[in-house]
């Protein structure tokens, strides 16, 4: 089962293994820059409800406050060509991806009216939302403002446990993602589901899921119920800045973002002031007849601090690029019922029209309407332009976007504006942690300092593979932002599946004393080796280490092919180059699983256990041995070829591969040890390809990144 979450101080359960690979032999660098911002602006072209299609660079123009900058980049994100077979997800840019919050109000909501706006939301979630679409699941009320279940994700799984459960305790219970991709742990998540769903016959011994939420939603409830109209303007007011809050934090995260609020809203006349005629009527003539004792100024004209506070609000979202699309789940209503939510429907209309985005009266009819405003989004235009000697003091930017060309009558939707950068000390913790999110869903490799993963699968049980993964962090990258004191490395590695399913993942917290440990910082760097539980698939496994005092960052994207052992099917395991010991601080992934535990280390030749390198540098001096692990060989001699690619994938003359010994062999199981003379090959970075070349298990691939350094 995974996974755990710790924070761990570092000295006194590290060993030095193995060397780490000098940094002069990476011939790939990151960095970042304080004195230049890429800013990048989604811009979406209307014309009659339709998406403008064909548009280039040259048809637009971008300022920043009055002055004309130039478009650096340009890129037109079609959601039509992806997905489906076209082209593939990971292409798009995560500005260019359409980030859904669904939002469920319990503070001016019917506990009933949530409970049913639930199967609304998954129905909107499964039938109309782009495979692209990244989807986060939140709450608010006025105990705990707004609280997010489940972060920006593409696994519909998780997205679809978090709407069901709202997140409430008695319904699931959390596994410990800081990141928030995953609400259950993806072993249980069938589990969860099925436990969320209203059991036939619920009766004594049988947990009741569905009475279980109705309890839980009515408990919340009891602490908003309506109030004197003083108190009940205090609780809009509260929600106005938990909202603002919300909206500043948005702001961070790239990509138009679109707020699904299901809600019964709020009175309006709480804030414009009472709509009924004849109560107007009634404060008028009290007021000409001198009788002001009887006229409440609020109740007849509205409050105007609570205007100003709303307006703040909404200003905050339109900044963030925000859209508030609002759903009144009580709109069915009927009778005295319906009376008694009086302006809910005017608030709920107030707030989304402030932002550009509509009010939807019937939440039944949600997933039809909702559908024009995705197809009227579905295109997407990205500018990004270079801000120089941007000031990091959250400072905001107005922002415009001119059609030069396109056909006449077109309407531009794009972000107002853009604040600068702050340090990452200012930041909340919810941003820092959206921040993590938003990288790791990018699925891009970005870094400040030099990182490589290693991930090789392993038989596991029932019908898992078991998959140490190794992650090697560039020491003197960590120094360059820590002088003395404590470090703080956070780790997040996610295996997402070709569907953005969360197969699996680990997160750690490690706590660095650079006072003792900066002699092997220098010389090397840290080696942290944990491990995954995953199903048969492709998966790409997305790692991310971030240095907590600092914000710099390393994201590294890898392939992983986990097959499935069982099926007798012959396979070959990633080749591993074994490592000298010595200069290495490694750390293993602390409070694992039990089963975890009990495994055998995996990486033994010769009965020595060794540790393999994520990345190997293969100097021209001597010939450097690897191992190959084969399953399911058969009994005579491995049909293998064994070469270098080029990362464009094209086959290396001049290296030399020759097999050395077999060290083990079963009919399910083979160690081999080969060579690898590269005396003859250029310096660069290549790619070891083994492939087995008989009839049977013909295909059948493994492969690891190399580096040959300069002389």
């Amino acid at each position: 089962m995974r996974r755990t979450l710790s924070s761990i101080a570092v000295l006194g359960i590290a060993v030095t293994l193995a060397s780490m690979v000098p940094g002069a032999a990476h011939a790939e660098q990151f960095s970042e820059s304080i004195d230049v911002v890429t800013v990048e602006v989604p811009v979406q072209v209307v014309v009659d409800g339709e998406p403008v299609r064909g548009l280039t660079k040259d048809d637009f123009e971008i300022y920043d406050g009055r002055k004309r900058q130039k478009i650096t980049g340009f890129e037109a994100v079609d959601l039509e060509e992806y997905g489906a077979g076209e082209l593939p997800l990971a292409d798009i840019p995560i500005s260019g991806r359409r980030h859904f919050l669904l939002m469920f109000d319990m503070a001016f909501s019917d506990p009933a009216a949530i409970s049913r706006a639930r199967e609304t939301a998954k129905g909107l979630v499964r039938e109309k939302m782009h495979e692209s679409d990244l989807v986060a699941v939140a709450t608010y009320s006025n105990q705990l403002g707004p609280q997010l279940v489940i972060g920006f994700t593409s696994d519909r799984r998780q997205v679809d446990l978090a709407i069901e459960t709202l997140g409430l305790p008695k319904l699931v219970e959390r596994a410990p993602d800081p990141l928030g991709f995953v609400i259950a742990d993806a072993h249980d998540i069938s589990k969860g589901l099925e436990q969320a769903q209203p059991e036939a016959g619920a009766g004594r011994g049988k947990f009741d899921a569905e009475g279980a939420f109705a309890e839980q939603l009515q408990s919340i409830a009891v602490g908003t119920a309506r109030a004197e109209r003083g108190e009940a303007q205090g609780r809009v007011l509260a929600m106005t800045t938990a909202f603002e809050d919300l909206a500043k934090v948005l702001n961070d995260v790239q990509g138009r973002k679109y707020v699904v609020l299901l809600s019964e809203g709020f009175d309006a006349e709480l804030i414009l002031g009472t709509s009924d005629v004849a109560r107007s009527q009634a404060l008028a003539e009290a007021s000409g007849s001198g009788q002001y004792w009887e006229v409440d100024s609020e109740e007849r004209y509205g409050s105007t601090g609570a205007m100003t506070a709303v307006e703040s609000m909404l200003e905050e979202f339109r900044r963030a690029d925000a859209t508030i699309q609002a759903v009144d789940i009580g709109g069915l209503r009927a009778g005295s019922d319906a009376k008694g939510r009086a302006g809910g429907q005017d608030s709920l209309f107030m707030l989304a029209d402030g932002t550009g985005g509509e009010l939807f009266r019937n939440y039944n009819e949600l997933s039809g309407a909702m559908g024009e405003m995705l197809e009227r989004t579905s295109v997407t235009y990205l500018l990004s332009f270079q801000a120089e000697n941007l000031e990091l003091d959250g400072s905001y930017h107005k922002l415009k976007v001119k059609l030069e060309g396109g056909p006449r009558g077109a309407r531009l939707v794009h972000r107002p504006g853009f604040y600068a950068p702050r340090p990452f000390g200012e930041r909340s913790a919810l941003e820092r942690r959206l921040a993590a999110a938003e990288q790791i869903m990018a699925g891009r490799d970005v870094g400040a300092f030099e990182s490589s993963v290693l991930a090789a699968p392993f038989p596991g049980e029932g019908g898992r593979a078991y998959v140490p993964v190794l992650i090697e962090i560039d020491g003197p990258g960590i120094l360059a932002g820590n002088h003395e004191g404590t470090a703080k490395i956070e780790i997040y590695a996610y295996a997402v599946a070709e569907d953005g399913t969360v197969g699996g993942y680990m997160t750690q917290t490690m706590g660095l004393d650079i006072g003792k440990i900066e002699p092997v910082l220098r010389q090397s760097g840290i080696k942290f080796f944990g491990d995954l539980d995953l199903a048969p698939g492709d998966y790409l496994l997305r790692v991310m280490v971030r240095d907590g005092n600092t914000g710099r960052s390393s994201v590294r994207n890898v392939p992983i092919d986990v097959p499935d052992f069982g099926t007798g099917a012959p396979t070959l395991a990633m080749p591993l180059f074994p490592e000298e010991p010595g200069k290495w601080l490694v750390v293993q992934e602390a409070e694992g699983s039990e089963e975890r535990r009990s495994r055998p280390y995996p990486f033994v030749m010769n009965e020595q256990p060794y540790m393999p390198a994520a990345r190997p540098v293969v100097t021209g001096a001597t010939p450097a041995r690897f191992v190959l692990l084969g399953y399911n060989l058969g009994d005579g001699q491995v049909p293998l070829d064994a070469h270098l690619v080029t990362e464009a994938g094209e086959r290396v003359s001049g290296s030399k591969i020759s097999f050395v010994e077999q060290l083990s062999r079963t009919t399910t199981q083979a160690q081999l040890v080969l060579e690898l003379d590269a005396s003859a090959v250029a310096p660069g970075r290549y790619r070891l390809v083994a492939t087995l070349d008989g009839a049977e298990g013909k295909g059948a691939t493994a492969s690891i990144p190399i580096v040959i350094p300069s002389s």
